[in-house]
Parts: C-alpha cells; structure tokens; sequence
C-alpha cells in the first residue's frame, strides 16, 4: 500500500485461535506513519485480538508483527499507547499519584511526567482533580483520565478502541480536537470504533476485519470511490417521466412537503451526469443535482451482510 519506510506498524498474515475458535485468519495489514487507521468490524470479527497482539497482551499462532521497521519486541511497549474499551483504572488511588505511576511505568522520568500533566490537566479542566480518588469521579471524569493515561508519553502509535464511549458531546468534540492534534505532532493512530460518522470524519485509511479475516483496506477516498453506483438525487419543478431511452432508471420519486420541487432518485447506466443534466434541462427546471456516494456505513452493512461465516473450526 505504502513504501516501507513510511510504514510504522505492518501486520504480516497473522493468525489466532482461541479452542476451536478462530479469532484471526491470515490477515495482513499496513499502518502508515502519521495516520489515522480505522480498524472496522462487527462484534466478534478479531478487531480485540489483533490488538491484543499488537500490544504484546497474547501471541499470534501465525505470521508477525513489525514496528518501525523492526520485529515487534517488549521494548516497544513504551512507544505504544492503547485505550481499551473496557476502561481500567485504580479506583482507590488519586488521580495526580495514578497519572505520575502510569507515566513513571512508561518510562517518563518525574519531571516529564509533570510537564505533561501541566498540558493535559488545563485542556481537560482537572486542575482540581489532582487529589480526588477516581471511584469519586463520573464515568465520563475516569474516562478523561484513562485518555490522558494513554497519550502522557507521547507514544509513536496510538490505539484507541471506541474512544468516545461515556462522553457527552462536548467532551466528545474535545478528545476528537485533542486526536487531531496528536495527529498533526505526527503521532499514528489506529482508531477502533463502531460509530461510522467518527469513521467518515476523523480517519485516512480504514481496513474492515468480519468473521476473522480481512475484507478491505487503502484509503477511504478510495474506497468510498470504489462503491460509487452512479445514483444521483435531482430536484426538479415538475415529475420526471419514466425515461423512454437506457440513459437512466427512476429508483424513486416524491413531492417535497413546501410543494416548491419534486425528489427523485435515479440511478444513471450510462453516460455522466453532465449527459443527464443535458437530457433534463430541455424538459425540465433543475434546482439541484448531487451524486449520493456511498457513505462508510453503507460499505460496512454492504461488506458485512454479504459475507458468509466461517470462524468456527470443524
């Protein structure tokens, strides 16, 4: 997909099987430096393992794992920052003695750890959390400070699995600010989630694992164009007329509530959209023409609904 070197993660035809449960089949996947990869898929597709193997949490069956360049080691557990979706914190501790041990644990010396906190505690408003236990905060309090947790070293790949979960959607809007900015210092991000409309707005690549095996990646310019199907919704002054030529079919039609337009969606065979603009005009008074692209959730309930299972080992 990529030269090598501007590669930071490469996952090479990995496997995994938990009994007779296969987990990952053969799937190989490429992480450019400075990205953020959306790593897709229903519940239960594998997404939760590779990333166990990824972070060295189990070992693959099959296949390996290269970081910048290298075979995965312990050593570059400093250098990866992961977010589970199952959130982990010491509920008795306080928040400032917490978020000192974890960044000393990363490898932070004292000072670092503080001047990192310095940033974080004024952008999150934890100025005055410093001495709070965490089982004294909300749900969406321990998440701001399991985030903070994660990126305090600066890691070279973040991993981020439904980070959003148990925000509001103001402190929503302000991790996906703080995800841009780690982004823009060049941090790589894979970004694992459900919610499509994060997909569409936050990531550059996306790969789509379902029933333990690849289905997709690249770019998801690209891949959104790939699922292009010529369907167009045009706004006219009056209904169009079933087309007497192969130009075009009607896949549906409506009057719009204000009376002003009628609604029509249509799928184009043939030609391009200024040949239908053309064809219409003579006829008709065209208030608007837009190409309906395929929006992430529609590739992902297409992929996933058109593919059979077969994780299950006989």
């Amino acid at each position: 997909m990529e030269n090598n070197k501007n590669i930071l993660l490469e996952v090479s035809h990995v496997s995994k099987t938990y009994e007779k449960h296969r987990a990952l089949k053969d799937v190989s996947l490429s992480v450019p430096r400075g990205t953020i990869y959306g790593l897709l898929g229903p519940n239960g597709a594998g997404k939760t393992s590779l990333i166990r193997i990824i972070t060295q949490i189990v070992r693959a069956d099959k296949g390996e794992v290269y970081f910048d360049g290298e075979t995965l080691q312990p050593k570059h557990t400093t250098q990866i920052g992961y977010l589970p979706e199952e959130r982990g914190l010491y509920k008795k501790m306080k928040v400032g003695e917490q978020l000192m041990y974890l960044g000393r644990l990363r490898g932070l010396q004292k000072s670092e750890v503080q001047q990192q906190l310095k940033y974080w505690m004024k952008t999150f408003e934890m100025q005055t959390w410093w001495d709070k236990k965490i089982e004294d905060l909300s749900k969406g309090m321990q998440q701001k400070v399991q985030f903070v947790a994660t990126v305090l070293h600066n890691p070279k790949l973040l991993i981020l699995d439904e980070p959003f979960s148990g925000f509001d959607p103001i402190n929503a809007n302000l991790i996906k600010d703080e995800i841009l900015k780690l982004k823009a210092k060049g941090i790589t991000i894979i970004f694992s989630t459900h919610r499509m409309e994060s997909v569409e707005e936050l990531c550059d690549y996306i790969s789509l694992i379902h029933h333990s095996e690849k289905v997709i990646e690249g770019k998801k310019i690209e891949i959104k164009q790939q699922f292009r199907n010529n369907t167009y919704m045009i706004h006219t002054n009056k209904p169009i007329a079933s087309p007497d030529n192969s130009l075009f079919e009607i896949i549906s039609e409506s009057q719009q509530a204000d009376g002003l337009f009628y609604e029509t969606k249509l799928h184009l065979m043939q030609g391009t959209s200024n040949d239908l603009l053309r064809m219409l005009i003579n006829d008709y008074e065209v208030h608007a023409l837009q190409e309906l692209i395929p929006s992430m959730n529609d590739i992902f309930i297409s992929l996933v609904q058109n593919r059979p299972q077969d994780a299950i080992l006989s």
